[in-house]
């Protein structure tokens, strides 16, 4: 199979989410999580988690919330430092992928994603950025600096979140579609399920190629 079924969530993972998961949808081979605790939005992944997820051959996706502008090369570059620090400090192995985490209702222009981009592509990590291709001016800002860098649309992956379905297990969940900007990139990953109402979850396809570089 080209892609493995996953989920995220902004709550911890231990037994008895995992069980929830599980029991209502099936077992996830990957499971996206938040570099840092954002208060009344996301608690931080914790080194117990990582074990306890490795433990279960679960895949971890790390994704760096901790900001709500994405406008600007020195903004875009401090935000991808910080996304760094947690990652060294979480002992995440060289070479995975960081995902951005860009909500639909960001303000983003295309000199923040290079320096995203630069600033992840001189470290020991690889670039990553969840978006919204439809609602917001993502899809613009990406191709814009992806005409000023080719790099970057060959070297980072997309985690799209549109089309929104339903949210299934990996039994029923959809062909791989994922909407996406109209310029090169790599769209290896679509949250295609969100707010699921059992579990406090959404679902995910993830490309082999990107499952391959998680950890």
């Amino acid at each position: 199979m080209a892609f493995v079924w996953g989920v995220d969530s902004a709550s911890s993972v231990d037994q008895q989410l995992l069980q929830c998961v599980i029991t209502n949808f099936g077992r996830p081979m990957v499971w996206g999580r938040y570099l840092s605790t954002v208060p009344r939005i996301a608690s931080g992944l914790t080194a117990g988690e990582i074990t306890f997820l490795q433990r279960q051959n679960i895949k971890i996706l790390p994704i760096y919330n901790d900001f709500r502008n994405a406008v600007g090369y020195e903004n875009g570059k401090n935000v991808a430092l910080r996304a760094i620090t947690q990652a060294v400090r979480l002992r995440i192995p060289k070479e995975t992928f960081i995902f951005a985490n860009i909500e639909h209702y960001f303000q983003i222009n295309e000199a923040w994603i290079r320096g995203w981009a630069d600033t992840i592509r001189r470290s020991d990590y690889q670039s990553g950025m969840y978006h919204d291709p439809i609602r917001g001016p993502f899809s613009k800002a990406f191709c814009q600096a992806v005409k000023k860098d080719a790099k970057i649309g060959n070297e980072t992956v997309l985690w799209s979140a549109q089309p929104e379905v339903k949210t299934t297990g990996p039994k029923n969940a959809p062909t791989f579609s994922p909407n996406s900007p109209k310029c090169q990139k790599n769209i290896w990953a679509w949250q295609y399920g969100r707010d699921a109402k059992t579990c406090p979850i959404d679902s995910n396809l993830i490309d082999r190629r990107l499952y391959n570089q998680l950890f």
